[in-house]
C-alpha cells in the first residue's frame, strides 16, 4: 500500500465517519428543514470532521427541538429578521449553510456521474474527464435544484411552479460556480498529478482528489451564494 493509498483510506474513513456521526445526531434532534437531514451527513463527505464542527456549532440551532419554543408568530419575525439582516450582510454561517445545498447536489450528482461513465466506459472528445465533466455538471445541476426546491418552497410557501423556478434561479450560478473549482481540480489531477496512468473511480486515491476538489468548489462558490443570499434569490439559513 503506497502512502497516498494510506492517507486517501484514512480520509475516506474519517468522512464517512463524521457522516454517520451527524446522521445518528440527526435521528435524535432532526432539523427543522427535513431536507438538512440529508445535507449536513453528504457535506460531511468531503469537509469531513470540520462539518461536524460546523454541524454542532450551526445545525444543531436548526432542529425542531429549537424552534419548539418559539410561537408561529415569532418564527415569522425571527425569518423576517433574519432576511434583512442577510440581504444587508449575512453572516458567513448563513453563506456558508446556503452553499452547502450547492455542494450536496454536486457531491451526490459526482458520486453517481463517476460511477456510471467507468462503469460504462464512455469519452468525450477521446478523454474520460470530459464525460465526466458533462454528467458530473448534468447531475449536480439536476440535485441542486432538488435540494434546493426543498428549501425554498417550504420557506416561501410558493407553489410547485413557482418554486421550481426559484429552485433554478437560486442554485444555476452557484453549481456553476461551484464546479469551477471542482473541474479545475479535476484536471489538474487528469493532466498533471496522474496523467500516466489516470487514478480511476474504484481507486481510494481518486476519491481523495475528488474530496479535495469538493472543498475547493465550495470555496470558488461562496462569493456567488453570498451575492444570490443579498439579492434573495437564495435563502439566508443558520
Amino acid at each position: 500500500m503506497t502512502i497516498l493509498t494510506l492517507i486517501s483510506w484514512i480520509s475516506l474513513g474519517l468522512a464517512f465517519l463524521s457522516a454517520i456521526v451527524i446522521a445518528v445526531d440527526e435521528l435524535r434532534r432532526p432539523q427543522e428543514m427535513w431536507i438538512m437531514n440529508i445535507v449536513w451527513p453528504v457535506t460531511a463527505l468531503y469537509f469531513s470532521i470540520f462539518a461536524v464542527w460546523a454541524y454542532f456549532r450551526i445545525g444543531t440551532g436548526m432542529t425542531k427541538r429549537a424552534m419548539q419554543g418559539m410561537s408561529q408568530d415569532q418564527m415569522q419575525q425571527h425569518k423576517k429578521e433574519q432576511e434583512e439582516q442577510a440581504r444587508r450582510n449575512p453572516a458567513w454561517h448563513q453563506t456558508a449553510v446556503s452553499d452547502s445545498h450547492c455542494g450536496a447536489g454536486c457531491t451526490l450528482g459526482d458520486i453517481i456521474a463517476e460511477f456510471s461513465i467507468f462503469g460504462l466506459g464512455l469519452t468525450l472528445f477521446s478523454e474520460r474527464i470530459f464525460a465526466e465533466y458533462a454528467g458530473d455538471l448534468l447531475l449536480a445541476w439536476l440535485l441542486g435544484i432538488v435540494f434546493q426546491y426543498f428549501t425554498i418552497k417550504p420557506m416561501r410557501n410558493l407553489s410547485p411552479a413557482q418554486g421550481l423556478l426559484a429552485a433554478v434561479k437560486a442554485d444555476t450560478l452557484s453549481i456553476l460556480t461551484f464546479e469551477i473549482g471542482l473541474f479545475a481540480w479535476m484536471a489538474i489531477t487528469y493532466f498533471i498529478l496522474f496523467p500516466h496512468p489516470h487514478l480511476k473511480p474504484n481507486q481510494p486515491a481518486y476519491w481523495f482528489m475528488m474530496q479535495i476538489g469538493m472543498v475547493l468548489g465550495f470555496f470558488t462558490s461562496y462569493p456567488m451564494n453570498r451575492v444570490l443570499v443579498k439579492i434573495g434569490w437564495k435563502e439566508a439559513m443558520g
